[in-house]
């Protein structure tokens, strides 16, 4: 179900959003919702990267051996 999410913005800043949005044929609303939407889908992404990191990476380098030229292989 869609929100809606009321935010404060100077109009300079309110201009630069209506320039860019028209730019790609789109209201400034729609445009904003695919910023936003891009923005949270990276940091969901990160997010999960690095928790497959924190469960995987013991039993990675136990099967695949460390990093290439990490100070471990140099002795």
């Amino acid at each position: 179900m869609p929100r809606e999410i009321r935010i404060e913005i100077s109009d300079e800043l309110y201009e630069q959003l209506q320039q860019t949005a028209a730019g790609l044929h789109l209201p400034p609303e729609a445009y904003v919702g695919r910023v936003l939407n891009a923005d949270l889908t990276r940091t969901r992404f990160r997010e999960g990267a690095r928790a497959f990191i924190a469960e995987h990476a013991e039993g990675f380098a136990e099967r695949f051996g460390g990093p290439a030229g990490s100070s471990a292989d140099a002795a």
